[in-house]
């Protein structure tokens, strides 16, 4: 839903959501957590979903925003975040009910949730410190939008890794998630998608680093925590090499499917009467508020 901001017809995306979720998202999610899925035989480590819930948000929110097109430069020339209070509210919520979904992830209240928690909380918050570090490079300014950034792409790297990884990995993991996803931000410049709320490179880019750090840091002693799962081996750190390449053919595997299949489902609803995806020019200049909902954000401010 962050590709349709400020440019997308409401009921066409609604009907892609549920489309998107039966052919795109479910398949990737049987791939790696049905006992008959492809990537679980082959041994792929994804903890909570950096494969269905990240990269596969991340790919569609790209190919959605590829199909509907770039803003217009009107509407660009003074973009900004427009509340940062309530981004700032938004991602205290979203970090404590990313505890739940990860910690979540170990059915059960064991050492492993536990484990998972605080690694959730280590990757975010070095990934917020990173952020706003190299935000305060360019601008010499402390960006509390940045810290909102960087803590974001911390929890989502953090979801395929947090019951796998050591929690001094997890420090590394939200250091290098903090600086690749954003560079991943400015990448806009040179694929000429608008991604308007860079869910590519938050969620996407993400997911992708935090599944390759799996293959790098995964501990067999992690994962037995919850009791269960005391066979399974983790990457490199068991001298298991062999996972990097397992983790990366799944990382292509569910990168190319989610874009391909997603732009796919764009490209066809577009073409049916009535749900055109994108939003008229004169409705993008007078505001999404207005022209689909017929309520206003800010009904105080008068034009």
């Amino acid at each position: 839903m962050g590709a349709v901001a400020e440019r997308g017809r409401l009921i066409p995306a609604l009907v892609f959501i549920f489309a998107w979720a039966t052919i795109v998202y479910c398949p990737v999610a049987c791939w790696v957590w049905n006992v008959n899925g492809w990537a679980f035989n082959y041994g792929v480590l994804d903890y909570a979903g950096g494969g269905p819930v990240e990269i596969v948000s991340g790919m569609s929110a790209l190919a959605y925003s590829m199909v509907l097109g770039r803003r217009q430069e009107k509407m660009m020339l003074n973009f900004r975040p427009h509340n940062v209070s309530l981004i700032t509210l938004g991602t205290i919520l979203l970090w404590f009910g990313w505890l739940g979904f990860n910690g979540g992830s170990a059915f059960g209240a064991n050492l492993r949730a536990v484990m998972a928690c605080w690694n959730s909380c280590l990757t975010a918050m070095f990934g917020s410190i990173t952020w706003c570090l190299l935000d305060y490079r360019l601008a010499r300014k402390w960006s509390m939008v940045g810290w909102c950034s960087g803590c974001i792409s911390g929890l989502v790297a953090a979801t395929p890794a947090s019951g796998f990884i050591t929690p001094w990995a997890s420090i590394i993991l939200g250091i290098a998630a903090g600086v690749i996803c954003n560079f991943a931000t400015k990448s806009k410049s040179w694929i000429r998608i608008d991604d308007s709320m860079d869910v590519f490179a938050e969620h996407g880019v993400a997911g992708m680093v935090g599944l390759i750090f799996n293959a790098l840091f995964g501990a067999d002693y992690i994962i037995g925590l919850d009791g269960v799962n005391n066979g399974i081996t983790g990457g490199w750190l068991n001298h298991n090499y062999k996972q990097l390449y397992i983790q990366v053919a799944y990382v292509v595997a569910c990168t190319a499917y989610a874009f391909v299949v997603s732009a796919l489902l764009a490209y066809a609803i577009n073409f049916i009467p009535g749900l055109h995806l994108r939003a008229s020019e004169e409705a993008e200049l007078l505001g999404m508020d207005d022209d689909q909902l017929g309520e206003f954000a800010y009904d105080y401010v008068e034009v």
